[in-house]
């Protein structure tokens, strides 16, 4: 069952990830947007995403009320969006990386030690 879950929440922060990286290249190539104002409107779109996945296939979390998840997905999505914000930010501004290697990278790390724990113990426990 843990397995199951692990699997399937990769597979759904995969296709939120996919989701979230098409905006913001979107938001920035297209639309001429900043970079991290770009990702952070990506982080929003694959948000929304990820918590849809993770309540009706995920978690199977549909029989609880959705109020409650979804309050408790926005806290962890906060702690979500601060972390991939800042790190995009650190990484364009400070290691002067590339706004796509950054926003790979940074959303990897948090995905793996931060969004599968919190969702799974608290979100849609």
């Amino acid at each position: 069952m843990v397995k199951s879950a692990f699997i399937k929440a990769q597979a759904s922060s995969l296709i939120a990830s996919v989701i979230d990286f098409l905006m913001t290249v979107l938001m920035v190539e297209w639309l001429k947007l900043y970079a991290v104002l770009g990702a952070a409107i990506g982080t929003i779109t694959g948000g929304v995403v990820n918590f849809l996945l993770g309540r009706n296939w995920v978690f199977t979390g549909g029989s609880k009320p959705v109020f409650v998840q979804a309050f408790r997905y926005f806290l962890v999505w906060v702690g979500n969006f601060i972390l991939n914000i800042a790190g995009m930010t650190l990484m364009i501004q400070v290691v002067h990386a590339n706004y796509i290697f950054s926003k790979i990278l940074i959303s990897l790390l948090v995905g793996i030690f931060y969004n599968y724990l919190l969702q799974g113990k608290f979100v849609f426990k």
